[in-house]
């Protein structure tokens, strides 16, 4: 190679790496995006619902503080599907997250159910001191399940409503109760009052009441509202069968991927968010109860020599479901346990008895 060559070759070797490292200087100047996200999430709400207009309002707060880092699209009313459908698709990696009902992230974290125990909480005051004392319990338990989730939202008190009237056990056997399809464990709770469940997607339910397919649901008085299905059903039953809740979960490969920075500031709002949400819920639930019951929904209740019957059956169902393997011995000690320290502290026996 001639001399004039090699200078020519330094040269431009020389100016390229020049260029090279003013372009690392550079890219170390702006600010790094490669762990931006957009996460694609669903509920079965609907958008017009005041929680997902704070939801919507949380979300912007999100991509606000991190710089258009982090981004949710969400797809309400169910357009994405049931809850089943949803953990389906967040499998495939076409969703990220979605809004659920407690009972449907079994397969997840299984003791998550204790909550959902009937006749349990017989007071909000009860629900408040367990749930102080084991929210975090779940949320870690969903966490080493696979799903990174927020703080956990009060759907509220179910109340069976029902076309016939129901004051007593007996009364359960005329019944076809709506229980979510995929959820074998609301199934076999139904079935062990002697109530025959029928299992269907939410969007169903409607048109179950509407045909008679089925002709009760146990559900919060909001749900009832908020989907309509107070149009058909004649009575409620003043007494609450189960307690409740639900929450917003991602899942947590996906959700790894944006920086620690970013979730911390995800976590905040989110958590916030829900907070609000779970009050609003409760004081929205005792207004919902009123309506129901100025649109003409009869209220009935089983009398004081009824109550040892239904829990008598509540029980046992509580103590197959721990035979089963469905829920720990351990979690249910914690939740019992804590329910009778409060009960203790307030000085009065348990509600009923």
């Amino acid at each position: 190679m001639s001399q004039i060559s090699e200078k020519l070759v330094h040269l431009f070797s020389g100016r390229v790496l020049a260029k090279v490292s003013l372009l690392m200087t550079l890219l170390m100047l702006v600010p790094c995006t490669a762990h931006a996200k957009s996460y694609k999430v669903a509920t079965i709400s609907p958008d017009g619902l005041s929680w997902m207009k704070k939801f919507r309002a949380a979300i912007k707060d999100i991509e606000a503080q991190t710089e258009g880092r982090v981004k949710f699209k969400i797809y309400p009313g169910g357009v994405m599907g049931d809850d089943y459908t949803v953990l389906r698709k967040m499998r495939v990696g076409q969703l990220h997250g979605g809004g659920f009902a407690a009972g449907s992230l079994t397969r997840f974290y299984p003791d998550l159910q204790v909550y959902n125990l009937p006749f349990q909480f017989q007071s909000f005051d009860e629900v408040d001191y367990v749930r102080a004392r084991m929210d975090s319990r779940i949320v870690d338990g969903l966490e080493s399940g696979g799903l990174n989730s927020f703080s956990l939202t009060e759907t509220g008190f179910a109340y069976l409503m029902s076309k016939d009237p129901v004051t007593s056990v007996d009364d359960l056997h005329k019944l076809k109760a709506w229980v979510p399809d995929g959820d074998p464990i609301s199934a076999d709770l139904i079935k062990s009052f002697g109530i025959s469940p029928i299992p269907l997607s939410i969007t169903d339910v409607l048109p179950g009441l509407q045909t008679g397919l089925i002709n009760a649901v146990a559900v919060p008085p909001i749900v009832a509202l908020a989907l309509q299905w107070h149009n058909h059903v004649k009575y409620m039953m003043d007494m609450p069968l189960i307690y409740i809740y639900s929450l917003v979960a991602m899942d947590k490969k996906v959700f790894s991927r944006i920086s620690e920075l970013d979730r911390k500031i995800v976590y905040k709002v989110m958590n916030k968010l829900f907070n609000e949400i779970d009050a609003d819920n409760r004081r929205d639930n005792q207004k919902a109860y009123s309506a129901l019951v100025a649109q003409g929904i009869k209220v009935t209740s089983p009398g004081p020599e009824q109550i040892p019957a239904w829990r008598a059956i509540a029980d046992r169902s509580i103590d197959e479901l721990v035979e089963s393997g469905q829920i720990s011995n351990e979690s249910l000690g914690l939740y019992k346990g804590f329910l009778e320290e409060f009960r203790q502290q307030a000085g009065g026996s348990e509600p009923g008895e």
